[in-house]
């Protein structure tokens, strides 16, 4: 028996891992990894994977970053942890000053959670309350999006559109309004971007005009959708959206916890706007994917609403153990010291233009129906029939046979259904990405030949 094999023994005896049918580990092997350096991460055998995907797109300078580690062993000799109910420490003072420079005017204050879920809890929570503070209880309602994706606490769920979890869970969640998503998948060939946009567009204006005195906010993914298969639309919905909503005093959360962080090739999606959110949702790449924090900030408008005497009524509640936590802070300055001193916004246009070279060629591909970027993340569309775009059944297994040969080559991809994406750390190079494309090139085939 391998140490692989006694490790994953050892494992499937005790964990259930998340978003697995810990069933399919009959057939396909858990790999137990021992280290990460960098790009790669190492079994107990001695076999490496690039991690393709960034470890659950949490990862954005490598595994085992010399300089964040530093970081965060600094701390570790200093504070580890302190309650944040009436305590405060010098990395989370730092932290919040930071993010509030870097992510435009307007948004002033930081309220921290310890996960996304938990974060979109805080803004959903935060919203409905402001409401109720000033006067206006009646709205209390949420605008989500086919297709969308928040988390998995009851919150989050509500407010997204992912069956897997609607579904099973539906007698649990909330009501809210659904428009339909603004993803360019379906737009037609002979169509302008900003044409389909603004058409897509309506069934909002509608809604909005309809049913404003319902409605606290609007929650949307900005730029990509990502759990939803990185599907992706246009900046110009948000700028359309920002402008709706304060002619309607609707208030927007962006939920730029996967997309924050330089991943739609700007350092947060809504630069690309050229608007500001009321609530900006941030966590995964936050701390260079060393430990769980999250971040909800606002303004000092909504902040200035919950700002009064002590009456239960009025004081928000939301809070975590883990809150704020001071090792957390510290790995999170480290990542954005990174962002800031390696020039790493910039030095991406040259990452973001290989991908879209190496990819390109995949367009061509007899079951490829769209190969799609926003920076630093490209996606490919597996469908069984191009002309269509009709998808694999879920019963052909299709994502996980290409996980399976992508893995054996010693590449880390995790496709969403039939859909394969990169969503790489930022030192990854040109001839890294040429490999990575041929390997997910070749995993298409034999996924395709196994179904």
């Amino acid at each position: 028996m391998t140490e692989n094999q006694k490790w994953m023994q050892r494992d499937l005896s005790v964990v259930w891992h998340p978003c697995t049918q810990m069933k399919d580990h009959e057939t396909y092997p858990l790999i137990p990894i021992k280290r990460g350096e960098g790009l790669w991460l190492y079994d107990f055998d001695g076999n490496k994977y690039l991690d393709g995907i960034s470890s659950w797109w949490v990862n954005v300078f490598g595994h085992a970053n010399p300089r964040i580690n530093q970081a965060v062993k600094d701390q570790l000799d200093q504070l580890e942890h302190v309650i944040m109910a009436g305590f405060t420490h010098e990395p989370m003072i730092e932290l919040s000053e930071e993010l509030v420079r870097i992510t435009g005017e307007g948004l002033d204050y930081c309220f921290y959670a310890d996960n996304g879920s938990s974060c979109i809890e805080s803004a959903l929570k935060m919203s409905m309350h402001y409401w109720r503070n000033i006067g206006e209880p009646t709205k209390n309602k949420f605008v989500t999006f086919t297709n969308s994706y928040h988390g998995e606490t009851v919150g989050a769920m509500s407010v997204g559109d992912a069956p897997l979890y609607t579904q099973s869970y539906k007698s649990m969640l909330f009501d809210t309004f659904k428009v339909t998503a603004p993803d360019l998948y379906y737009k037609a060939e002979d169509e302008t971007v900003e044409a389909y946009t603004l058409k897509m567009f309506v069934e909002m204006e509608e809604l909005i005009h309809n049913h404003h005195n319902e409605i606290a906010a609007v929650i949307i993914e900005p730029l990509v959708q990502c759990a939803g298969g990185m599907r992706m639309h246009s900046p110009l919905y948000l700028t359309k959206l920002r402008e709706l909503c304060d002619q309607y005093n609707v208030h927007i959360i962006l939920d730029e916890i996967a997309v924050g962080f330089g991943r739609t090739g700007t350092m947060f999606a809504h630069e690309q706007a050229n608007m500001v959110p009321d609530f900006l949702c941030l966590s995964k790449a936050l701390t260079g994917g060393y430990l769980p924090m999250s971040v909800c900030m606002t303004s000092k408008k909504v902040y200035d609403a919950f700002y009064r005497e002590y009456h239960p009524e009025s004081v928000f509640l939301h809070s975590h153990s883990y809150t704020g936590n001071a090792l957390a802070c510290s790995a999170a300055l480290a990542t954005l010291s990174i962002f800031r001193e390696d020039n790493v916004i910039e030095n991406n246009q040259k990452l973001i233009q290989a991908f879209t070279k190496y990819t390109n060629p995949l367009k061509d591909h007899p079951n490829v129906a769209e190969v799609r970027q926003q920076g630093m993340i490209t996606a490919i569309e597996v469908v069984q029939n191009k002309a269509t775009k009709e998808s694999f059944s879920w019963d052909k297994r299709l994502g996980l046979k290409m996980f399976d040969y992508a893995t054996k080559q010693g590449l880390l991809i995790r496709p969403l259904g039939g859909i394969v994406y990169f969503n790489t750390p930022y030192i990854v190079t040109e001839k890294d990405i040429e490999w990575m494309v041929n390997i997910a090139s070749d995993a298409i085939d034999y996924g395709l030949k196994n179904v």
